[in-house]
């Protein structure tokens, strides 16, 4: 803080002001708030009060409270280039103006804890109040473990929605959205939602399945759900796309893996007029029908794509399309068009082979042992002749016949979609859904997600919804390494702490003075499809 003096040379007065420096952060530029305090006598030298300030501070004179950013008031030296990264992309992405509408007077918490979850890698929360201390943060204060907890439990359902809605608006009808779910384990024993179910990482303990939707293009994730432990993915199409009609998202094209895949979720789909490309099993019988015709063709060099070093063909068909009708009390029932796609792989049927070989192994170890897991159940009778005598004991004897039915099989795959009707663009948009599962790693690995240590529903609703928006942040800067090729050089955190070095200088009497940026942290920036910071 300090007092500039400026002179008026139509009047020949020179006036004084308060000088207080502060951080723009919208602009993020040093600047100044002036507050005039008087005219200087040209003979004393001394500050005359002018009227209007007299006035402003007469004895019993109501002072409004003044709007308007905190003066820097102390000597401070934060670390600022990834919160500045952190910054820019909130911009570019929307997030940061559509977390400012929707939550008004928390959004600068809200962005200082996803901050804190992306620079510090698996640090708990309890962490925070030391990491704020050195790092420049939207909030700029300290958020205490049960400040933290208040703010999570703020989070309402209906702010949630509208971040979401506004989030999808920025990307829909411009690519696909692909859709996975996954399962989250959890020491709590309060929560409803926690159950026992089918875990894909075989963890024992009960779990909450977490559904995702990224857009194929953009990368990035605009939408989530909380689901029961014990619901399967196929349940949950139909409540998809009553939701998607809620947030007035109407032309939507999605990628669904095969575990969605019902004929009642095909049906839904046709009903709502979705577009889609979902991926099928070869056991259906009308996939059975069309691979037995061709299966000689297929691998024939006119249907392989090098590029994806795959063969492939589109077959139209007709889907038998069914329609309930309770307000009838019938069903409706027609055709509707549809393209099977169907592929062979040679790398893929090698390591098909190797990978049921394994496995067979290892379901016979389970028999020999008298270690058989329930999840296997099925397959042990499906492949084994298991007996067993007082006098011979054991007895197993492989089904040989089922598993040359399962070799027919190697390196083939199809996929079913109302749309789409080149092959190689079908294959191309289902592999993007690749992002789903890129983005439960990072959420469980990266941001320290894999297993819940929440007491409540509404903590754990409102740390998921930060998790969430920090795995926006995360997706964004994962795409633009992939694009700019960073990855042959950096690792994610590796990069991050690179920026992290550039330090910021506040000080009251001279506002805030940006430290050194290198070179190669000015690329850096650039690469990322940002301008590097300047005061």
């Amino acid at each position: 803080m300090g007092i500039v003096y400026q002179h008026n040379k139509k009047t020949g007065i020179t006036y004084a002001y308060e000088n207080v420096p502060y951080w723009d952060k919208e602009k993020q530029q040093s600047r100044a708030k002036r507050t005039l305090l008087g005219r200087v006598d040209p003979k004393t030298g001394e500050i005359i009060p002018t009227r209007s300030y007299k006035r402003k501070t007469e004895p019993g004179a109501k002072e409004r409270p003044k709007r308007g950013p905190v003066p820097i008031t102390k000597v401070q030296r934060s670390f600022y280039g990834a919160s500045y990264l952190l910054d820019q992309i909130g911009k570019k992405a929307g997030i940061q103006q559509d977390l400012k509408e929707c939550f008004p007077d928390r959004y600068r918490q809200i962005l200082s804890i996803v901050y804190y979850l992306i620079l510090e890698e698996n640090n708990a929360l309890s962490r925070f109040s030391h990491w704020q201390r050195l790092h420049i943060h939207p909030y700029g204060k300290d958020i205490p473990s049960q400040r933290s907890s208040e703010l999570f439990q703020s989070i309402d359902e209906e702010s949630r929605m509208a971040f979401f809605k506004k989030q999808g608006r920025r990307r829909i009808e411009k690519e696909y959205w692909a859709f996975d779910i996954t399962s989250i384990s959890s020491y709590s024993q309060t929560l409803c939602q926690v159950k026992k179910g089918r875990n894909k990482e075989y963890d024992r303990l009960p779990q909450i399945n977490l559904a995702l939707l990224f857009g194929e293009e953009s990368g990035l994730p605009f939408y989530y759900r909380k689901l029961a432990g014990n619901i399967t993915d196929v349940k949950t199409v139909k409540q998809l796309m009553a939701e998607f009609d809620v947030m007035g998202y109407k032309k939507v094209n999605v990628i669904l893996d095969r575990g969605f895949y019902s004929s009642g979720n095909i049906n839904q789909l046709y009903k709502n007029h979705q577009k889609f490309i979902i991926g099928v099993r070869l056991g259906l019988n009308y996939v059975k029908e069309i691979l037995e015709k061709e299966r000689e063709s297929l691998p024939l060099w006119s249907n392989l794509k090098t590029q994806f070093g795959t063969y492939g063909l589109c077959r139209p068909m007709e889907w038998n399309y069914e329609q309930e009708r309770p307000y009838k009390g019938d069903v409706l029932t027609g055709t509707r068009r549809a393209y099977l796609h169907l592929f062979y792989n040679p790398e893929k049927a090698a390591r098909d082979q190797v990978e049921m070989n394994d496995y067979l192994t290892s379901l016979h170890n389970d028999l020999t042992e008298g270690t058989r897991k329930e999840y296997r159940r099925k397959d042990y009778d499906k492949y084994f002749h298991i007996s067993s005598t007082p006098k011979r004991g054991l007895k197993i004897v492989p089904k040989e016949e089922a598993m040359r039915e399962a070799a027919r099989n190697y390196g083939y795959f199809a996929l079913l979609s109302n749309e789409v009707n080149d092959p190689f663009e079908a294959l191309s948009l289902y592999r993007s859904k690749d992002i789903v599962e890129k983005g439960f790693g990072n959420l469980k690995d990266r941001l320290n997600f894999r297993r819940m240590e929440v007491s409540s529903e509404l903590s754990l609703n409102g740390k998921l919804f930060v998790e969430f928006v920090a795995l926006i942040y995360l997706s964004y800067v994962k795409k633009k390494m992939q694009e700019a090729s960073l990855f042959d050089k950096w690792t994610l955190q590796g990069l991050l702490d690179e920026l992290d070095t550039i330090e910021l200088l506040e000080s009251p009497e001279h506002g805030r003075l940006l430290g050194e940026v290198t070179k190669k942290q000015e690329q850096l920036y650039l690469s990322l499809g940002v301008d590097p910071p300047s005061l």
